[in-house]
């Protein structure tokens, strides 16, 4: 299930993702979007629409300490309110003494973090990511197009129509967000 995409471009984050619910060789096209905001990041999740639904309803975003890095900030009080904020939800679970949430995308200050499901976070030396059953196609498909003169919301929607012609877990519509560096959305839009 699931096609996740995120592109760095300038300072600007575009996260897009599909509409796929599936189970099996069944497969629902959900209006709930696995792409949002919620403060100044933007998200876009596989694993569990119920994940998704509390990173976007009950995370509460940290603040960020002014001398902090970044990606300190992300490894450290970014995800310790992910982790609480999914057990006090009822969703992370425990599994031979180790924890396991679920694996998304997060678009922060002009970068882009994956989060796997152990809580890792990693930052991808390419200015893109993917998550989710389309993963490998998007990725190939961006790696296609990064020399490419377009506009970047159209090579994430690229990217996940790739996804949909390969892979049986991805369908459209997508849902793209485009976010600057200061957290504020600079373009949304839906496309089939």
């Amino acid at each position: 299930m699931t096609c996740i995409v995120g592109l760095v471009d300038g300072k600007n984050v575009i996260i897009g993702g599909d509409s796929a619910a599936s189970a099996g060789f069944d497969i629902d096209v959900r209006s709930d979007s696995k792409v949002f905001t919620n403060g100044k990041m933007a998200f876009g999740f596989t694993t569990s629409f119920r994940m998704g639904q509390i990173l976007r309803y009950s995370l509460k975003i940290p603040k960020h300490p002014k001398k902090q890095d970044t990606f300190q900030y992300m490894v450290t009080k970014f995800i310790d309110s992910v982790r609480n904020c999914m057990s006090d939800s009822g969703f992370k679970k425990v599994v031979s003494e180790q924890e396991e949430g679920g694996t998304f995308l997060v678009g922060y200050r002009g970068r882009l973090f994956k989060i796997y499901s152990d809580f890792q976070v990693a930052e991808n030396s390419f200015p893109y990511e993917a998550c989710g059953c389309g993963e490998a196609y998007s990725k190939g498909t961006l790696n296609a197009l990064s020399d490419i003169k377009i506009d970047s919301i159209d090579k994430v929607y690229k990217a996940l129509s790739s996804g949909s012609k390969f892979s049986a877990g991805v369908c459209p519509p997508f849902r793209i967000i485009k976010m600057g560096r200061n957290g504020k959305v600079i373009k949304e839009v839906v496309r089939s």
